[in-house]
């Protein structure tokens, strides 16, 4: 069981060394301090909707259309943070951007195989919306753009 969960974990190491490190380093622009919470909110809605809807074949169908949404709408960056970001971070971005679709397939599968680990799920969801909150207040409000 703990095989089907660490990419969560892993993922979750990656982003605290992007946010800690590399956003804190270099700060974030306008595009990014929105685009980023935007990019999150899509894991968000799609862990949602495994959380909150029974599985099913058609649920399932659903649900791959969300996580595939969400998996291109997280690079669309990308363009532009090579002119603001240096190589390591963009390697970073790439290493999580291979783990998106591995995590949601995972989730996927805990929904459709494994019940007992949905409170896992649960958690993630909460665990997102705390980020998210945090990715919109600090880097909206109270981040100094000087």
């Amino acid at each position: 069981m703990f095989l089907l969960l660490l990419p969560f974990f892993i993922q979750m190491v990656a982003i605290g060394i992007d946010e800690i490190y590399f956003h804190y380093k270099r700060g974030l622009p306008l595009w990014e301090r929105i685009g980023h919470p935007l990019d999150t909110l899509t894991v968000i809605s799609a862990l949602s909707y495994i959380c909150l809807v029974p599985y099913s074949p058609f649920a399932l169908k659903i649900y791959i259309g969300i996580s595939v949404f969400s998996c291109v709408f997280v690079t669309k960056d990308e363009f532009v943070h090579k002119h603001y970001s240096p190589a390591a971070e963009n390697w970073l971005h790439a290493f999580l951007f291979l783990l998106h679709p591995i995590v949601l397939t995972i989730a996927g599968w805990i929904w459709r195989s494994f019940p007992e680990l949905m409170f896992f799920l649960y958690a993630q969801l909460a665990s997102m919306i705390l980020f998210c909150l945090y990715q919109g207040i600090y880097w909206n409000v109270f981040y100094d753009q000087q």
